[in-house]
Order: structure tokens, then sequence, then C-alpha cells
């Protein structure tokens, strides 16, 4: 059954008028080698991506929650809850901010691939925390917290002159995304400049000809851990959200480099797919990566091993997971996809078949606030106000997610993961997500007469 949609916005995006430069981005070979950062016998190649006939609107920018109900398709007693929940939060993140200025300040962490452990989490983490302050309307003009957050930012980052966001190397992709990301809720004018110096690193950390790779690979358009880590969709679509927030068009090349590899990492048969998708049940859901022959971490939660290794020969496939199906589908949207085309309904058809706000569909616990956010971002950025259950019971998503949100909120206004994987035992970080996911859900998105 094909999930109920209702859609309602506040504004309209002009139609995409740009040049075809990216139609040729996806055609053109590389004229370099390939790069020595890549083992060449890991990458598969694949069928040319196919090239957009046409390009939609993406989703316009929304800086701000709500001031009242009436703006937001959700009852009084839902919106006014989740105030109270993201001040509550608020407050606690006020309490916590490092003697730096930032969040996390202090602990190393390591991405999935990263080479090494970082410390430059917390400029990240900083970054998600300044973007939820903005949103409820506390920028660098009214609250001194964020103020303190944005100047450690950009000097742990060298924002205001060369722009490093992780000299370990470790992290970059993640630490610039989300300093883009809170930089761009500012919606300040001074911040831009900076800003578009994080913007115009990030262009040079995606996989494409310049590396050597060639659009048939499974790399093209990726982006990963560090500057040029092995790409992954949870870090190409942060890239992606910090081009669409910093406003680059569907029509960027860049924007259709990163829909090639997004598109890739869909579980759905057809002849641009790769073999292990090809091989499944064509779900519609999102795994990790394409990249190197392809990998999910339900399939490892499952037994079947990260990469499928360990299913019969001639059956490998991947499974489908929450958090990357909500990762792929908003980006699917923001790359310039209708919300009519096949993929994205089959990516919404998905979501609405594994339903649940109680865990990651999936990897159960394991990166539940994560998932969250993510979900709350994507339902609206494809316009959704309710979805319907493979059960044919509709489900309020925004009342839905404030009740379990709110429900697991601490006496001390934030929240934790029980389950730390992911760095969601860290209570600055998953207070980040659960306010992000909070503040999209009361957005203004009704229809202005």
């Amino acid at each position: 059954m094909m999930p109920l949609l209702m859609a309602t916005w506040l504004l309209v995006a002009p139609p995409s008028t740009g040049s075809d430069a990216w139609r040729e981005s996806l055609r053109d070979q590389p004229t370099a080698p390939l790069d020595a950062r890549v083992d060449g016998s890991k990458v598969t190649t694949l069928a040319a991506p196919p090239v957009p006939e046409r390009l939609t609107p993406p989703p316009p920018v929304i800086r701000r929650i709500a001031s009242d109900a009436s703006l937001v398709p959700v009852s009084a007693p839902c919106f006014d809850a989740a105030r109270g929940a993201i001040d509550r939060g608020l407050a606690f993140l006020r309490a916590s901010q490092g003697a730096e200025g930032g969040w996390m300040e202090g602990k190393a962490t390591q991405g999935s691939e990263a080479a090494k452990a970082s410390n430059a989490a917390s400029v990240a983490v900083t970054g998600l925390v300044i973007r939820a302050f903005a949103q409820a309307g506390r920028t660098e003009l009214n609250e001194a917290a964020v103020r303190r957050g944005v100047e450690r930012v950009i000097r742990q980052t060298g924002a205001d002159g060369a722009f490093d966001p992780d000299p370990s190397g470790g992290l970059g992709t993640y630490v610039a995304s989300c300093a883009v990301l809170g930089l761009a809720a500012l919606d300040h004018p001074d911040r831009a400049e900076v800003m578009q110096r994080m913007v115009a690193w990030l262009r040079t950390a995606q996989w494409d000809q310049p590396e050597g790779i060639r659009p048939e690979h499974d790399w093209f358009g990726g982006a990963g851990y560090g500057k040029h880590g092995r790409p992954d969709l949870s870090n190409t679509q942060m890239v992606l959200e910090a081009l669409h927030e910093s406003g680059a068009g569907a029509d960027d090349a860049a924007v259709q480099r990163a829909l090639a590899f997004v598109a890739r990492c869909q579980n759905r048969r057809d002849a641009h797919a790769p073999a292990w998708a090809n091989a499944g049940d064509g779900d519609g859901g999102f795994v990790y990566t394409v990249a190197n022959g392809g990998e999910s971490f339900a399939s490892e939660a499952a037994g079947e091993g990260r990469h499928g290794e360990k299913l019969p020969p001639g059956t490998r496939s991947l499974r489908s997971y929450g958090s990357m199906t909500y990762a792929g589908y908003k980006s699917l949207l923001f790359a310039g996809l209708a919300r009519d085309d096949p993929r994205v309904q089959a990516a919404l058809a998905w979501a609405a078949g594994h339903w649940t706000l109680a865990e990651n569909p999936g990897l159960g616990q394991q990166g539940l606030f994560y998932y969250r956010m993510a979900m709350s971002r994507a339902m609206l950025a494809g316009g959704v106000d309710r979805l319907r259950d493979a059960g044919g019971v509709d489900h309020d998503w925004r009342c839905e997610l404030i009740q379990a949100i709110v429900a697991e909120q601490r006496p001390d206004g934030s929240w934790v993961n029980a389950q730390d994987r992911w760095m969601e035992g860290e209570p600055d970080l998953v207070t980040a997500y659960a306010l992000l996911a909070l503040e999209e859900a009361i957005k203004p998105s009704r229809r202005l007469e």
C-alpha cells in the first residue's frame, strides 16, 4: 500500500534555470589517474548514472520554528509540549557549554571509517547546537552561548583564513557540514563569507573526476570521513544538506554528482543498480554505502556481515535500514527529484512500511536519535503531514515524534541513548539531535493564503 501524503508549503522555490554544466559533470571522464588513496581493486564499475530529464525545485529552507500552532499542522497541546521541551533542552545546553565555548569539548571520537580518533567532533557538535539555538530564535544577537560557540567554531577550524575542519583528517567532512548547518541557521550576512569558505572545502571533499574517479565508479559523487575517506551515505547526505542550506540549487554540479551516489545506495532493482540491489527484494530503502561493493550496518546486525559476505554464494544482498532511508529520501528531494519520481516514492513506501519511533528500523536502539532527526527532516522536506503504515493506520508523525521525544527527556533537560554507539551516549550530541528533530516538527509549513 502506498503511503498517504498531505503536502503543505510556506513558499515555493523558483524553477531551476542554470546551465548544463551539471549534465556534463555526469558524463565527463577524468583526466587524472586514480588517486593513490583509493584501492582500485575494491572499486566496482556500474552502469553510467542516469541524467535527470528535468529538475524540480528542492524544498524551501525554513530557518525558524513557528511562533504558534496555527502555522503548523499539529495540535496545540503537541506544539506546546515541543516548545517546552526545546526550552528545557536549550537550558541544559547553556549549562553544559565548555570553557572554550564549545560542546563535548576534549572528547575524541572516531568515525566508522576514519583512520584515527579526532577531537574535532566537538566542533561538529557545536555546529549542531548552534543550529538548535538559532532555529529557536536564539542567535549571536541575543544569546551569549551562541556567540561563544560561533567564535570557537571559527577559531578551531581557521575559518577566517585557511579553513581546515580537522587537521587530523579523521572527521573533516562531518565537521565542515555541521559547521555550515550551524552558521546557515544564523541567517546573518556577517557569516556568509566564512560559511562559503566552508562550502568550498566541502566541494573538494567529493570523490569525482579530479581524483581519477569515473562516473561509472561506485565512489563517484560521494563523500566520506576526512577530506577523502571512503564515501558513505551518512556523510554525503550531510554535504547535500549543507549545500542546500547554503543556497546551492538542484542544478549545481556537485549536487548532481552527489545524487548519482545517493541513488546507487537505494535498494531498488533497475538497469543502473549495483548487483547487490538487483539480487535483493528491491524494497526501496537505503543502505550505508554503495562504495567498494556496498555495505550495510543492518546486514551486520542481522548476522549477514556488513558486506553481506556471510550469505550463501550467489545470493548476496544488503539490508535497508531506517536512518539511511530517511537520509536518502530527503537527499533525493534536495537534489531535484520530484515527489512522484519512482525512487522518491519507493523510499517513502519503505518508510511507511517500517513506521516506528521506538527504534531505528534494522538497527534497534543503535543510532535512535540520529534516526529521529533524519526522519523529522525528511518528512518536512517531503511535505508529508500524515503517513499511512502497512496496516492502513494513519500517523500524525509530528505529534507522535513530539510525544516520543518529550517522554524521554531527562529532568535536567537533556537526552541520552543507553545504546551509546555513534556517540549517542553523549548528552550534548543527543540533546542536539532531539532538539533538531523537535524543531523540524514545528517549523511553519502551512500554506499562506
